[in-house]
């Protein structure tokens, strides 16, 4: 089969790194609704993502905590205990990064992600090392699924977009992606990736 792809952009959270907040906010409540009624209405994927996009967490943990200030300490937790989030590496994908930099493939990686917190993956996680760069959203200041962040790690990483496959677990940054002429694929788990990348002829051992 013939290689149609040259490198590999692979997001980090829910592709390589099982990072929920769930996981930290089920110690916190013993109501499974509740807790779905806060990170969708207080704490929710709107206002974290500003955090990716570079706002300060202690200016977004001021901002939210003055609005609902009965909620404060739980609001407080999401970055004071931020780590208790990470659930450590996705195996399966972790597995497919190695073999893919045994082979020689260039690995690139483009996260929303915190530039407060991004250290912390870095010092847990080594196979970030693999990496040849990082794009991290909160460094830039920019976002997934805007374009500008998928053009920036394009010129970033020197790919040429439609020899480069993009990973993610988001529907809508893969959409992003594609927008720019990137390849991509929707993560939904490492046997599938694992099948997906295969077909493009890239070299995984089984």
């Amino acid at each position: 089969m013939s290689r149609q792809i040259d490198a590999v952009i692979f997001d980090l959270g829910g592709v390589l790194i099982d990072w929920n907040p769930r996981h930290l906010y089920r110690k916190l409540f013993d109501d499974e609704a509740a807790m779905e009624t806060f990170l969708s209405e207080v704490c929710a994927p709107a206002w974290n993502l500003e955090q990716d996009r570079g706002r300060p967490w202690a200016q977004a943990i001021a901002e939210l905590s003055a609005r609902h200030p009965d909620k404060a300490e739980l609001i407080a937790a999401y970055r004071g205990r931020w780590h208790e989030m990470l659930n450590g590496p996705i195996a399966g994908t972790v597995a497919i990064l190695e073999e893919l930099h045994d082979a020689g493939t260039p690995l690139f990686a483009l996260t929303n992600w915190s530039a407060e917190t991004y250290p912390y993956a870095e010092q847990l996680y080594g196979f970030l090392g693999r990496f040849r760069a990082v794009v991290v959203s909160g460094r830039i200041g920019l976002i997934k699924p805007d374009a500008a962040i998928y053009r920036h790690a394009i010129a970033r990483f020197g790919v040429v977009p439609e020899r480069t496959v993009f990973i993610d677990d988001s529907a809508k940054n893969v959409a992003g992606a594609e927008a720019v002429g990137l390849r991509a694929i929707r993560f939904t788990g490492p046997d599938a990736l694992r099948r997906d990348l295969a077909a493009l002829g890239l070299p995984l051992g089984g």
